[in-house]
C-alpha cells in the first residue's frame, strides 16, 4: 500500500541565519535587503530539491505581519513580523498552531525559541547545519542534471 510522504515545514529564523552565514553575515551590515535576498534564494533551492514547505520569517517591519510568495507557490513564503514582533515569535505561534509540529524543522540558533519549540515537538538546526543541507541539495540536484544530459539518461552501459 502507498502511504503519502508527511509534509515536512521548514522555517528559517531569517535574521538569524542571514547574521551567521559568513557571506550573508558581512553583507547584512551593508546592504540588509540583499542579504535577506541571498538567504531566501539560498533556502529556495532546499524547498525546490526536497519538495518541503519552507517559511523565512525576517523580525519586523510594518503594521501588520507581511507574509509574501515571491515564487507564487503556496508552499514557499518569506514572512516579516509585524515591528515590535520578533520573528521568534511568528515561528512559535506557527509550529504552535499546525497540524502536526512533529514534522517542523525550525533552523535558529536562539537558544530560547530552539527550547520553545523542541518543547512542541519540533525539531530545531543551527544555521550551519542548513547549510550543509542546502549544498547536498544542490550537490544532488547537479547530479541528477548531468545524469539527464547524458544520452538516453546514462542508464545504457552503466
Amino acid at each position: 500500500m502507498w502511504v503519502a510522504q508527511e509534509l515536512r515545514h521548514l522555517l528559517v529564523d531569517g535574521n538569524n541565519v542571514g547574521r551567521a552565514w559568513g557571506y550573508t553575515g558581512k553583507l547584512w551590515r551593508k546592504d540588509p535587503n540583499a542579504a535577506r535576498a541571498l538567504v531566501v534564494e539560498a533556502v529556495k533551492t532546499w524547498h525546490d530539491a526536497m519538495s518541503w514547505r519552507v517559511s523565512v520569517i525576517f523580525d519586523g517591519r510594518g503594521s501588520e505581519l507581511d507574509v509574501e510568495s515571491p515564487t507564487d507557490e503556496a508552499t514557499f513564503v518569506v514572512a516579516y513580523s509585524p515591528s515590535g514582533v520578533t520573528a521568534d515569535t511568528i515561528i512559535e505561534q506557527w509550529v504552535s498552531n499546525s497540524r502536526d509540529s512533529e514534522s517542523c524543522v525550525v533552523v535558529t540558533a536562539d537558544r530560547a525559541l530552539r527550547d520553545t519549540v523542541s518543547a512542541m515537538g519540533a525539531e530545531t538546526i543551527g544555521s550551519r547545519e542548513l547549510r550543509e543541507w542546502i549544498d547536498r541539495a544542490e550537490d544532488g540536484a547537479q547530479r541528477r542534471i548531468a545524469r539527464m544530459r547524458q544520452p538516453f539518461g546514462g542508464r545504457i552501459g552503466e
